[in-house]
């Protein structure tokens, strides 16, 4: 065997039917899952959520340089500031940057300048690329396939979260590099995505939207 290399081993093969009724079974439950803009207070065990982040640190990536980092945020104080923030970069999104038929395409959803679910949801949790990585010598280590990696990275926590029985939002303000800032962390890494986590509010809702059926986005050949 190859120097550095280990058996599979512990991969586990299912029989056809068992295949069938997995697939199944992951699709009606993923199927559920909605970005929620309405969270309760509700506390959310740490446990919870580490054992999600552990879920998205499996991923791929480009030469296993495993290029994230994951901010957990649950001081108000600091989720305060976040929002503040973000909320002023929203604004100059939604008055000033944004063009006309961007505001069109995010009208059916609702969504304003206003986010309150950063300091209603228990948690946030900070997705950040790491453009390169360091030795404990201060050494530069370069990162490849940064975005794809962490891409996938968020895809396997916000799974993981849902099948936890969480609500997530992937939230996206445009510039983020004030995360840099409030979080305090290093220039080398750059925000990703930010993601309020939690239990669904009473009454929360939803857009009424659909999804595209498989025929428009897969093809066989």
């Amino acid at each position: 065997m190859q120097a550095g290399f280990r058996p599979l081993g512990d991969f586990v093969t299912y029989r056809e039917s068992e295949m069938r009724v997995r697939s199944e079974r992951f699709l009606d439950d993923v199927r559920r899952r909605r970005s929620v803009r309405q969270f309760s207070t509700s506390p959310v065990p740490r446990e919870v959520i580490e054992n999600c982040i552990r879920a998205a640190g499996t991923a791929p990536s480009g030469a296993n340089r495993q290029p994230w980092h994951f901010v957990v945020v649950s001081d108000s104080r600091i989720k305060s500031a976040i929002r503040k923030a973000a909320e002023e970069e929203e604004r100059a999104f939604y008055h000033e940057r944004a063009p006309a038929d961007w505001l069109e395409a995010l009208a059916p959803l609702g969504t304003d300048d206003k986010k309150p679910f950063l300091e209603e949801a228990p948690y946030l949790i900070v997705v950040f690329a790491e453009a390169y990585g360091e030795t404990t010598d201060g050494e530069r280590v370069k990162n490849y396939y940064v975005s794809e990696s962490v891409g996938i990275a968020t895809g396997i926590l916000i799974t993981a979260l849902h099948n936890a029985g969480l609500a997530t939002l992937t939230h996206t303000p445009s510039p983020m590099k004030f995360l840099n800032q409030i979080l305090r962390r290093p220039a080398r890494e750059r925000p990703f995505v930010l993601m309020p986590v939690g239990l669904p509010a009473d009454g929360a809702v939803v857009p009424d939207i659909q999804r595209k059926d498989l025929s428009e986005i897969s093809s066989w050949v």
